[in-house]
């Protein structure tokens, strides 16, 4: 009779085991659901592409608020797809006339302050925020302070250090242990923009934050601002 028992549990360990195995996926399955969840998400918002040489001719994307009825994202070969909303760089003299300042780039050792929203786009969750939302006004820690880094763009190679102090850090982000190097995603953008600038991204999970990375997630991201901060 021990035995039969120890048969049966031996046969339902293996049961479950095998199951489990059954259940996970590769690395290339998990690439392509991700691959499919962001051309999902490109159809569903009605997102025209357009290609990077056609991008450069301008380096002009449509959007809605411009009047132009649809949103354009230029895309990447990395995976990252664009969208410049506002390139930034305005400012007023002193008659309060604006105009454009295009020296007013975002260069080496800036830093740089980001107010942004986050989705995950395989699930359509807003994931990471720290602007003002409605249904989160009494929430005032979550967008207490804005995202400040370092923008570290020298020999070639770019990237981006999260700074932060006890008392002023971007709170959802470091609640989802997201760390302390900027998305590639981000700096991506960043050459092509001016301070104050508005952009939008959908970023793979190789261009995204440690989290994205280890758990193949695309995000979505809307940063209303990319600010240079204030001395």
């Amino acid at each position: 009779m021990k035995k039969l028992v120890f048969l049966f549990l031996s046969l339902l360990t293996a049961g479950s085991l095998f199951q489990a195995c059954d259940n996970s996926k590769t690395y290339a399955e998990m690439l392509e659901d991700e691959k499919n969840a962001v051309n999902k998400f490109i159809k569903d918002n009605d997102i025209r592409v357009i290609s990077l040489e056609e991008f450069e001719r301008d380096t002009i994307t449509a959007s809605k608020e411009a009047g132009n009825g649809y949103d354009e994202y230029v895309a990447f070969s990395n995976g990252v797809y664009m969208q410049i909303v506002d390139r930034g760089g305005k400012e007023k003299d002193k008659d309060g006339v604006e105009f454009i300042n295009k020296v007013d780039t975002f260069a080496n050792n800036n830093v740089i302050c980001a107010r942004y929203l986050e989705k995950n786009i395989a699930s359509n969750e807003l994931t990471c925020f720290n602007v003002v939302l409605p249904e989160y006004i009494n929430a005032s820690d979550y967008y207490r302070s804005p995202l400040t880094f370092r923008y570290v763009n020298e020999n070639s190679s770019a990237y981006g250090i999260v700074l932060s102090t006890p008392l002023d850090y971007d709170y959802l982000w470091t609640a989802n242990s997201y760390g302390t190097a900027i998305p590639g995603g981000w700096l991506l953008a960043l050459p092509y923009l001016r301070d104050n600038a508005h952009v939008r991204l959908i970023i793979p999970s190789k261009m995204g934050h440690s989290i994205s990375q280890q758990n193949v997630i695309p995000y979505y991201y809307d940063i209303w601002k990319f600010e240079k901060a204030k001395s």
